[in-house]
């Protein structure tokens, strides 16, 4: 397995009155090349379970394995050569005040030691400019543009390439269109399925959005107060709809059908 995830827990605050089981005796494995969405309502323990798999968060107990080697009790800056992340916030994948070319450097040398110098030479930059194409939107014109100047659906879509751009063995993609207006969070939506098919990157994604959920990945996930209540790939994932997640929330969480809570 390219991912797995073990028996994992997480509590914040505990032993006060905050105290928040985030997740709960969880199990997750990916095989390589498995593309999972992850939906669920606020607090279900999304997000905690991709701040474990990158090393964000320590867990309280269970273990964390990558392409069969424990990576438990590694920092994340240990495992940033094996996984890529986009985050919601555009600004937060990239580094507003450096170039295009220096962002790409940057990500280029994921896991090495930082240093811009012997990255950005006229082969590299021929390289980052072929990469950028694949983006279509112009970007390979723009090598020496500040990242900061660039419109927020330009950003995600750099964050993605970045991320992607060394081939990491686990991708995580946490609600990286929520904070686009609808025509660039499509854009985005696109520029994903195809770098994450045409990669064979096996990728965990967060989303609130029920219809992205469905149409990108082989695999899917629901979770609710820390547990993965509903899963379904293969056949059952391509027959699913709207409707059918909804009905299953239902189940779970004792909601009226249209009450779509869990997707704010």
């Amino acid at each position: 397995m390219m991912l797995t995830v073990r028996n994992i827990s997480k509590t914040f605050f505990a032993g006060t009155v905050n105290e928040r089981k985030a997740l709960i005796n969880l199990d997750l494995e990916l095989a390589e090349g498995d593309f999972v969405t992850i939906i669920g309502s606020n607090g279900a323990g999304k997000s905690t379970l991709l701040n474990v798999v990158s090393g964000r968060l320590g867990v309280d107990e269970g273990e964390v394995l990558i392409d069969g080697r424990e990576v438990t009790r590694n920092a994340e800056h240990k495992r940033a050569a094996e996984v890529g992340r986009v985050f919601q916030d555009p600004l937060a994948g990239t580094a507003p005040s450096l170039t295009i070319e220096e962002n790409l450097a940057l990500a280029y040398r994921r896991g090495q030691s930082r240093g811009l110098g012997r990255a950005l030479n006229g082969k590299r930059r021929e390289l980052f400019a072929d990469k950028l194409k694949t983006l279509e939107l112009g970007l390979e014109n723009r090598l020496s543009a500040q990242v900061g100047l660039l419109s927020g659906g330009q950003r995600q879509a750099l964050s993605l390439l970045m991320s992607s751009m060394t081939k990491p063995k686990i991708m995580l993609l946490d609600e990286h269109t929520a904070a686009l207006d609808p025509q660039r969070a499509e854009l985005v939506t696109d520029l994903t399925h195809r770098i994450v098919e045409e990669g064979g990157l096996t990728t965990l994604m967060v989303t609130h959005n029920m219809e992205q959920a469905l149409r990108l990945g082989n695999r899917l996930i629901m979770m609710h107060e820390g547990r993965i209540v509903y899963e379904a790939d293969g056949e059952l994932k391509k027959k699913l709809t709207v409707h059918d997640l909804l009905e299953q929330f239902v189940k779970i969480k004792g909601a009226t059908l249209s009450d779509q809570a869990f997707l704010g």
